[in-house]
Parts: C-alpha cells; sequence; structure tokens
C-alpha cells in the first residue's frame, strides 16, 4: 500500500521522478517532426525540398521551425554553397550521428510491439 504524505500514517515517500535526462530527450524528440528530419538526415545530407518531399505532411514553416530547432540543439548543420544559384543542405552533425543508434533501437522496437497505423498530417 502506497503511503502519501498527509492522508495516512506511515513513512512518507517521495513522488517517483522521470529521469530528468529523459524529460528533456522525449520533450525534444516527442516534438513532432523532429526525429523524423532526424532519421532522413542520416541518409545524407538533403535540401529544403527534398526534405520537404521525404517527411510526407510537414509544411514549409514546420520544417523551417524544426530546422532552426535542431540546429540550435547542435543536431544538424545548415551549409550554404555559394551561387548562383546559393544552394542550401542539411546534415547532421557528429552530435545529431551519435544520436542514430538509438533511434534505430527505437524503431526496431515499434516494428516489433505497435501496429502500424496510418500517418497523420
Amino acid at each position: 500500500m502506497a503511503y502519501y504524505r498527509g492522508m495516512t500514517e506511515g513513512p512518507a515517500h517521495s513522488p517517483r521522478a522521470c529521469d530528468g535526462a529523459l524529460v528533456r530527450v522525449f520533450g525534444f524528440l516527442g516534438k513532432r517532426w523532429n526525429g523524423v528530419i532526424i532519421g532522413v538526415l542520416a541518409e545524407g545530407p538533403s535540401s529544403f525540398s527534398e526534405l520537404r518531399r521525404a517527411v510526407s505532411g510537414i509544411s514549409d514553416s514546420v520544417l523551417s521551425d524544426r530546422l532552426t530547432e535542431l540546429a540550435t540543439a547542435g543536431l544538424v548543420h545548415r551549409v550554404v554553397a555559394e551561387g548562383p544559384p546559393v544552394a542550401v543542405r542539411y546534415e547532421l552533425t557528429d552530435s545529431g550521428t551519435k544520436l542514430m543508434p538509438a533511434l534505430r533501437e527505437l524503431a526496431r522496437w515499434a516494428d516489433d510491439n505497435l501496429k502500424a497505423t496510418a500517418p497523420t498530417a
């Protein structure tokens, strides 16, 4: 029987707390599209339009926002090749690449344990 501070007699227990690192990582990767974009970039550098085609259902503005977030977090690097025309490519940083084994394991777990559903836009 659990004891709650002030409600029953007995020892007071601290509430369970999730590991702070898990809270941070799922707060970031749990944000729609972030993990998917990282997964696409694991296949190699991509332009904005290539990413938009690869991530079905994402809008230009959301893709732009997510790429900015991923760059700010140090997972994606924006590479500008001088033109004309100017070409912009996105690629994983070393930190982003180091995330891939964990994402592959999550994908493997999902294949084994979650029923496939139609993607939502």
